[in-house]
């Protein structure tokens, strides 16, 4: 049965109440954070306004525990197994009538006439000198302490081949064995392996005994677990209530995803992430919708998850500039209310935490990594003690931070790294964290991480080298395969999905053709993505190899001005003219490509040293650079042709540039790197390719 719902279990403190006091509601200002405060005094405060005592307990069918944590301890009321079974088809004997049994000299027993398969209680015993035949999981007979395997013995009695001619078709020899009546004392089983007490027996209780606690509370119940209590014949379970959770995603700006997409407006991604992290975490997540910049509208679906859940999450903010609509309705709350609103975190820093009447509600921020963080960071252990867990001690590795970060004084930093083995030449191998470095608004970045890195509020620089201990995101870390670093390409995706399709796992790092060409030389990828082009000889890519390095060839990219079509600067040109029309044009706005790239290069070439308009605006990818000129914040870049075609855009050409891999010659005849480059060569890969927009036939150099 299904307990009811607690009331309340907290009593206000009003130790909370100045906060409220000293935050007025003011809807048509702009506000900044009046009191940010530290991780550590924001946990304080938040965990001494809550009660976190697990919620109600409830008697669940066992069908349905799966994945719920236990309320109590569980004590067996029966053994496992409930009597003495055989663990093998043969005979149960006593073990001291086979002994000095072998193949040279048997020992000879008396067959008796009853057969124990499973499910059958023995109605006679077993005697000095006698056997009788037994199937797997059956209860062993009284008399009988052994069991000898089939292989092991041999019957021998007059009625086997009369048994067999009546019958009107033969008999496999298995079953005149175990389903043919023999007469007792003409039977006999010749035993050519001796046995000793207990071998071939499960004896009752030697699994689970009576009275043994086989599952502690607090247990979150797998299938192995569920295994146990279906074996003791457990039908219900005493668990404890799962705690559920409203979410609240608000804004002008935020639509479902099953809505059309314009200028202007997010997806709402937040809402499934947070859910489903619910989920994860054994909540039942329940979502009551977006809200957009209504104040009325926002202050009675805060009411309604405060009466339908145990926690309130909201999500997102105003897009009109007015302030924090969220926390000027959550301002409203007063038992206590607001206990921190602004936390010196990154990212994270405008998280909301407030308390009502016992329930938390928890403002996240709008952008997806720093909402997943914070929401991990403060309401995830409030999920898990609401629902009777333990707190974890999270997984963590220690690793070599691959590139200099440059953190913030003051804020508490956790920097998403993704890890990837280091050189293969060092005495122990070791791992290098390579920052993700998209910024809080990505939704991807969090998905593609494998952990992060802590880094302390008083910390400026931290060098490349540093040993850095990365708290991994999930229980344990699998490192990929196949390690690519470098450039991006929409072809190098093509070939990283069909590597994935054949059963090896990769994982790619866009740093840039330069970035990857130096993380080839450190050794720590497999494959480095690049497109280089040497000022000294005019190629592409080979000048720049190490000795230590081999240059695996790609294919070649075709690279242009993108520019939307109808602009009369740009049709009907060429590339270096229209570059030459438009470098002084304060009017006509580029967009650029990111320091380290390919494509960076070959701009600082063209442009021989002009900064036009735009030209601090560094995207890291072609796709960033096409988007940016269709969307007309920019009015020219360059891309290669693919891109502009798929987004529509005008290209002027500049010439094919070669997209290839260095491979540290110490990972070339790994297996996944032999597949990469027996892909590359297969017909049908090639043809693709084409397809895409590429040269496979040619590179020029």
């Amino acid at each position: 049965m299904v307990a009811e719902a607690a009331t309340p279990r907290y009593s206000p403190n009003p130790k909370f109440q100045i906060i409220n006091r000293i935050l007025p509601a003011s809807p048509m200002s702009q506000r900044q954070f009046l009191n940010v405060i530290g991780r550590d005094e924001a946990q304080r405060r938040f965990r001494d306004a809550l009660c976190l005592k697990p919620l109600d307990v409830e008697d669940v069918p066992l069908d349905a525990v799966l994945g719920r944590v236990l309320a109590c301890d569980v004590v067996a009321q029966i053994n496992v197994p409930s009597f003495d079974r055989s663990n093998y088809d043969g005979y149960a004997v006593r073990a001291a009538d086979t002994y000095g049994a072998q193949e040279e000299s048997p020992r000879t027993l008396v067959l008796l006439n009853e057969v124990l398969s499973t499910g059958i209680v023995p109605q006679g015993q077993v005697g000095p000198g006698q056997a009788m035949a037994i199937a797997t999981g059956g209860m062993l007979p009284r008399g009988a302490d052994a069991v000898v395997m089939v292989e092991h013995t041999d019957e021998v009695f007059s009625h086997r081949l009369e048994a067999v001619s009546s019958s009107s078709a033969p008999l496999p020899e298995d079953q005149t064995r175990f389903a043919w009546p023999i007469p007792e004392e003409k039977a006999k089983l010749v035993v050519t392996k001796a046995v000793t007490p207990g071998f071939g027996v499960a004896f009752a209780g030697t699994d689970i005994a009576a009275g043994e606690t086989v599952l502690r509370r607090g247990t979150r119940l797998t299938s192995r677990e569920t295994g146990v209590l279906a074996a003791i014949g457990q039908a219900t379970v005493a668990v404890w209530r799962q705690p559920t959770v409203a979410i609240i995603s608000t804004g002008d700006e935020i639509i479902a995803p099953d809505q059309p997409m314009h200028p202007g407006l997010v997806y709402d991604s937040n809402a499934r992430i947070l859910a489903d992290a619910v989920l994860e975490l054994g909540g039942i997540p329940r979502s009551l919708g977006i809200v957009h910049d209504d104040a009325t509208q926002l202050r009675q679906r805060l009411h309604e998850g405060l009466e339908a859940a145990d926690v309130v999450l909201l999500s997102g903010g105003s897009s009109k500039g007015a302030g924090d609509l969220s926390s000027q309705v959550v301002r409203e709350l007063s038992e206590p209310g607001i206990v921190a609103h602004g936390v010196a975190l990154k990212p994270g820093k405008p998280i909301c935490l407030a308390v009502e009447r016992g329930k938390p509600v928890v403002i996240l921020p709008g952008f997806p990594t720093s909402a997943i963080f914070t929401f991990h960071e403060f309401v995830a252990p409030v999920i898990r003690a609401l629902g009777g867990q333990a707190e974890t001690t999270p997984a963590t590795v220690d690793a070599r931070l691959a590139v200099k970060v440059n953190s913030e004084i003051g804020r508490t930093e956790y920097l998403l790294v993704g890890l990837v083995p280091g050189p293969q030449s060092a005495a122990s191998e070791q791992l290098a964290a390579y920052p993700m470095g998209k910024g809080s608004g990505s939704v991807t970045t969090f998905s593609a991480a494998d952990g992060f890195v802590t880094i302390a509020q008083n910390e400026e620089i931290v060098e490349a080298g540093t040993r850095v201990r990365v708290q991994l995101l999930g229980d344990s870390l699998r490192l990929a395969d196949l390690v690519v670093i470098g450039s991006h390409c929409i072809g190098l995706d093509y070939l990283l999905g069909q590597m994935q399709e054949r059963g090896f796992r990769t994982k790619f790092l866009a740093v840039g053709s330069s970035g990857g060409l130096q993380a080839a030389r450190r050794g720590e990828c497999d494959l480095a993505g690049m497109h280089l082009l040497d000022p000294a000889t005019g190629q592409y890519n080979r000048p720049l190899l190490t000795a230590d390095l081999e240059l695996l060839d790609g294919y070649g990219r075709l690279q242009g001005v993108v520019f939307r079509r109808g602009d009369e600067r740009f049709e009907k040109r060429t590339a270096t003219d229209a570059i030459a029309l438009v470098e002084d044009d304060p009017d006509c706005v580029m967009v650029n490509r990111n320091q380290g790239s390919g494509t960076r290069i070959l701009i600082d070439r063209l442009l021989g040293g002009t900064q036009p308009p735009g030209y601090a605006v560094q995207p890291k990818s072609h796709n960033a650079v096409a988007a940016a000129v269709a969307q007309g914040r920019a009015d020219w870049g360059i891309a290669i042709s693919c891109v502009a075609e798929q987004a529509g855009l005008g290209f002027l050409p500049l010439g094919e540039e070669c997209y290839d891999f260095a491979v540290p010659k110490l990972r070339w005849n790994r297996p996944a790197v032999v597949a990469f480059r027996q892909l590359l060569c297969e017909p049908d890969v090639r043809e693709e390719l084409e397809r895409l927009g590429f040269n496979t036939r040619s590179c020029l150099g």
